[in-house]
């Protein structure tokens, strides 16, 4: 019975990487290679890559719930998707899109919507950009920490992420 399981295949969702074009079983899956998030928590901005999976280091060991009403004490955290697109001229912020949290952290308890938490990375991955509910200081932030990591990309960035995060 062991054995039968080891060679029967799941039928899950994949995640397939663009470096070769896929055909197979599993084609046309969501393909995350160029898609990540940043966490703008208070006056900090920072790539995490545990995003993707829910496990940011804000996310860790926090239990959430869809009643806002669950966290009273929670403070306001943003995960912003971003997405990566590249031309000849090399890569460049393509999509962004900004979710909110609510994190208390002593009491472990945390506010999301994940649905569009899910939606919102689609919208990144589909180069949109959502960036309207962050204020003009997160806007900075996130526009610094953009820029920090990787300035080229910042340069061949299209004008609707420039516009969407001018001050």
């Amino acid at each position: 019975m062991e054995e039968q399981q080891k060679g029967k295949k799941l039928n899950a969702l994949n995640i397939v990487s663009t470096k070769y074009n896929h055909r197979g079983f599993g084609a046309g899956s969501i393909d995350l290679s160029n898609v990540s998030g940043i966490i703008i928590d208070g006056d900090e901005a920072y790539v995490d890559e545990g995003t993707l999976h829910a496990k940011s280091k804000v996310e860790r060991r926090i239990r959430f719930s869809a009643n806002k009403e669950d966290v009273p004490n929670g403070r306001k955290c943003w995960i912003v998707w971003v997405a990566v697109d590249r031309t000849e001229e090399g890569p460049f912020y393509g999509g962004l899109a900004a979710c909110e949290m609510l994190i208390d952290s002593e009491a472990r308890r945390g506010w999301k919507i994940l649905a569009d938490h899910v939606n919102r990375m689609d919208k990144a991955m589909k180069r949109h950009v959502l960036v309207e509910n962050l204020n003009e200081a997160e806007k900075k932030l996130l526009r610094d920490c953009l820029i920090n990591h990787n300035p080229e990309w910042w340069e061949r960035t299209g004008s609707e992420i420039k516009d969407a995060l001018a001050i």
